[in-house]
């Protein structure tokens, strides 16, 4: 027999979820780190080090907008199967979460302090995405993966040749944003119009350099 959930139920949920992922405690897939089996061949430098905890931080701090993202969109949407995608797209992107920290951790610092704020600001534009149908909604999640790989591409750039750890997570978290991607539009997501696209460009912005940062 299926259970239905209270309101309250509802709101637990959540609550904890959001408590999850602010603590580094997000229930993940259990696949395993990328990084897990690779060897550094070359101790990194404190300068190339600090290079790639900036990246990875960035990154963290945009799996923990993310997740808001799939809350808030998944809390919007009508269509039950649609609410199922956003949700395991999420636990998904929960594997990146955990990577990215623990990478971070490894470079001797630490995830963005404006964490909070940036998942605050994700839900609220998660939900009004849902809010606005189910295509609109999927087109929301197929452009942020969109802007997610593109932005992936930038930080495996930049990052220093020797750090192979971080470029194996960039890569994997690359072919799963992609993915991610490509069934959103095969569910049906509608193309988002272009000021919406470079709205969402300069949230992304605002974001990326303060995280790169602190």
């Amino acid at each position: 027999m299926q259970r239905i959930f209270s309101p309250a139920d509802i709101l637990i949920g959540h609550a904890d979820r959001v408590i999850r992922t602010l603590t580094g405690h997000a229930k993940t897939t259990g696949r395993p780190n990328p990084a897990a089996t690779i060897a550094e061949d070359i101790e990194l430098d404190d300068t190339d080090a600090h290079l790639s905890a900036q990246l990875m931080r960035v990154n963290h701090a945009g799996e923990v907008a993310a997740q808001a993202l799939y809350q808030g969109q998944a809390l919007t949407a009508k269509d039950k199967t649609i609410q199922d995608k956003l949700k395991q797209a999420a636990e998904e992107e929960n594997d990146h979460l955990a990577w990215c920290k623990g990478r971070v951790t490894e470079l001797g610092e630490r995830t963005s302090i404006f964490d909070p704020l940036w998942y605050a600001g994700s839900l609220s534009i998660g939900a009004i995405a849902g809010l606005a149908g189910d295509k609109w909604n999927l087109g929301f999640l197929a452009e942020t993966e969109r802007q997610v790989v593109k932005h992936i591409d930038s930080h495996l750039e930049q990052l220093p040749k020797t750090d192979h750890k971080t470029r194996a997570i960039l890569e994997q978290m690359r072919d799963d944003e992609n993915q991610h991607a490509t069934t959103a539009i095969e569910s049906g997501a509608a193309e988002l119009p272009e000021p919406i696209k470079q709205g969402m460009q300069l949230v992304s912005n605002v974001m990326t350099k303060a995280s790169h940062w602190v």
